[in-house]
């Protein structure tokens, strides 16, 4: 999984008024917790556009007072009528500790079912994941070559080295379903 690198300096007061005058200043309030220590510090806002306002999951190593630490994206919290950034929630990744996580699927292969007309339904945008953040992969494959008109590709049959699935093994990812146009298979002759 790809990082980006985001430094913040601490905050030295703390409160709705010291938030309001940070954002004020272009600045996101921050906190990191989840480690030996919890720190509340604050991050320019245009340095999120590689973590937040992108498809692809990423990690981010923050830089604060002279420490390079590992963490992912807990929460974000935004206003709710000009959608700006207001607070995010780091969490950190500690050493030989799994992490929790979202990650896209991305389906790959041709359905022998949507070349008959088929319409390809792609049920979930993200699965839940569990693992060492050293294995846990940019995106989660999903086969499709193998779909038919009204067959699926449910979590359980998903399969990624030393990673966990934290869903519902039977919940549907992908699935394959019949259309108007759907041309019928030939049938064989005896």
């Amino acid at each position: 999984m790809k990082s980006v690198s985001i430094s913040g300096s601490l905050r030295e007061n703390v409160g709705k008024r010291d938030a309001k005058e940070q954002r004020k200043n272009g600045l996101v309030p921050c906190v990191l917790y989840g480690g030996e220590k919890q720190y509340q510090f604050v991050v320019d806002k245009k340095q999120f556009a590689g973590l937040i306002y992108t498809p692809e999951v990423r990690y981010a190593v923050i830089s604060i007072d002279g420490k390079e630490i590992p963490a992912i994206l807990q929460d974000s919290q935004y206003h709710p009528i000009t959608d700006e950034l207001l607070h995010v929630d780091f969490l950190e990744v500690v050493d030989g500790k799994p992490i929790t996580i979202g990650l896209p699927i991305k389906v790959m292969g041709t359905s022998p079912g949507v070349l008959r007309g088929g319409k390809l339904v792609k049920k979930v945008r993200k699965l839940k994941v569990r693992g060492m953040l050293k294995d846990v992969p940019e995106f989660i494959p999903v086969d499709i070559s193998g779909l038919d008109i009204d067959t699926s590709v449910k979590v359980n049959e998903l399969k990624i080295d030393n990673i966990t699935f934290v869903e519902n093994p039977n919940a549907v990812v992908a699935a394959v379903l019949s259309t108007r146009n759907v041309e019928e298979a030939p049938a064989e002759e005896a």
